[in-house]
């Protein structure tokens, strides 16, 4: 029987078609799921902080759920712009992710010259947890609550002064708010970090700091320091009777040190949507809750969209503290 034009125009098409599913087949059964090698989360601070704690506990939810290795690499220095610029030079595919925290949106105007922009170079994953700020005082100072303490540092302006853990922190920041708000003219100490900042504290070398609940409310419990507030809006589970300072009627004032994964702009959403999935799972575990409540620390389900306009809003709100401290890191 003749095979007429059509029909061998047919089965050519047909042909092609077959080739092409085979070939789309083909490409899919060559792409192996993510994660198919194990996956760095770089930290921009050095391991033991409440950045790396943190980052560790995700690392190991996301080793346990997808079934590969996330491994946390600590690259401190620069105020955490080591790390953020690394990660941001790194492949788009989801093995090389970033642990940020409240530094980094402090750094883009605290740095004049910082190459990164958070909102043009990273896609943002999941937010992992919030941990408040805590207002204590060496016991030497008379005061209780916040309003005395304003009091007090008004009739002391000339010796008044507070700690940080270093220029450009949030404890810095916190401090400067403050003072923003109040329009005290108290002393700025800052030191190479949280810990010998703490020592002089307790040692009354200076007479108040806004640190990190983690290290300071240990200190708190064993009386050699007093809290007066937390500097989030809603009091700490781990502080229940320690006021906020907007209740104390310093407001408006909210300051959270915070930490979560980005990953260089372009990783495929799917990569993203999985992350932040196994993330937010995470947080209903009990033994998460219980790591989460030693650190005073708050976790809040989150779509990566949200996180991204939180980094947005976290950006604008601290760039004018950053103007009125006058600090600067060239």
């Amino acid at each position: 029987m003749p095979i007429h034009g059509s029909s061998l125009r047919r089965s050519f098409m047909c042909t092609l078609a077959g080739l092409a599913a085979a070939c789309t087949l083909g490409a899919h059964a060559q792409q192996p799921a993510y994660p198919s090698k194990p996956v760095r989360i770089v930290v921009g601070f050095s391991a033991g902080g409440t950045t790396d704690i943190v980052a560790r506990l995700m690392a190991q939810e996301l080793t346990e759920s997808l079934g590969q290795s996330f491994v946390v690499d600590n690259r401190p220095g620069g105020g955490s712009n080591i790390a953020t610029d690394l990660v941001r030079q790194a492949p788009a595919d989801g093995y090389t992710l970033l642990f940020v925290a409240v530094t980094s949106t402090i750094n883009q105007t605290l740095y004049p010259n910082v190459k990164f922009d958070l909102m043009r170079d990273f896609d943002a994953v999941a937010l992992g947890a919030k941990v408040p700020n805590i207002l204590v005082v060496n016991p030497s100072v008379p005061a209780k609550t916040v309003p005395e303490l304003i009091a007090w540092a008004r009739a002391n302006q000339d010796t008044a002064s507070y700690a940080s853990s270093g220029s450009g922190t949030s404890i810095h920041m916190a401090g400067e708010m403050f003072k923003v708000r109040t329009g005290l003219q108290t002393q700025h100490v800052p030191y190479k970090g949280s810990a010998p900042a703490m020592t002089d504290l307790i040692g009354g070398q200076v007479h108040f700091m806004f640190d990190n609940m983690p290290s300071a409310w240990p200190h708190v419990q064993s009386g050699k320091l007093r809290a007066l507030a937390v500097t989030t809006r809603k009091r700490s589970p781990s502080a229940p009777d320690v006021p906020t300072m907007e209740e104390s009627g310093i407001a408006p004032f909210d300051v959270t040190s915070w930490f979560g994964l980005l990953a260089p702009k372009g990783t495929p959403p799917e990569i993203v949507a999985r992350l932040n999935k196994v993330m937010n799972e995470a947080f209903d575990k009990p033994a998460v809750q219980q790591a989460y409540a030693k650190l005073g620390a708050v976790a809040e389900k989150n779509t990566p969209q949200d996180f991204a306009r939180f980094i947005d809003a976290e950006v604008k709100g601290w760039a004018p503290v950053v103007k009125a401290s006058g600090a600067r890191v060239d």
